[in-house]
């Protein structure tokens, strides 16, 4: 296996791991996104371009400036602006369209799912069986859109690769 088959594996793993956290107790850990974005050079090396790495480095930015308004304004949580700000880094400008895209799409597509009564009823009993309290009987009052970001990161990274 190549060092960067090994890195693309660690992104898959780390995105998985924030997916699971979020799901079972809606945080998203900090060392999650920051091991994103300490593995991002080792992946970045394997193409390696100023004007590339730059642009990266801005979509990240760019998303993490923008998510941090949502958050203040609390539309999003903090956990899922940094895991979405360290995918755009991923991501790059090729890929940050179809990043934000998937992700708004997946998300609605969960939040849709538990406003249904029975998807709140699996997801809660899913969480329980995880370990988590179960916080919610009736509508959900938070979505875990990590695994929205976490599945749309996964698609948009390693798309390039599957071709």
């Amino acid at each position: 296996m190549t060092a960067h088959a090994l890195v693309l594996s660690a992104f898959i793993l780390v995105m998985a791991a924030a997916a699971f956290e979020d799901f079972r107790r809606f945080i998203i850990p900090n060392p999650l996104p920051l091991g994103l974005c300490m593995l991002w050079p080792l992946y970045f090396a394997a193409s390696p371009s100023v004007v590339g790495g730059l642009e990266a480095v801005g979509c990240g930015l760019a998303v993490f400036l923008v998510g941090a308004i949502l958050f203040a304004r609390g539309y999003l949580g903090g956990g899922d602006v940094k895991l979405l700000a360290a995918a755009a880094l991923w991501a790059g400008p090729a890929g940050i369209a179809n990043l934000l895209v998937l992700t708004g799409l997946f998300g609605g597509v969960l939040a849709m799912f538990l406003l249904v009564p029975t998807g709140s009823r699996i997801a809660a009993a899913a969480r329980g069986a995880l370990g988590a309290a179960v916080l919610e009987t009736a509508a959900p009052r938070h979505v875990p859109y990590g695994v929205a970001i976490a599945a749309a990161a996964v698609i948009v990274v390693l798309s390039p690769y599957l071709a």
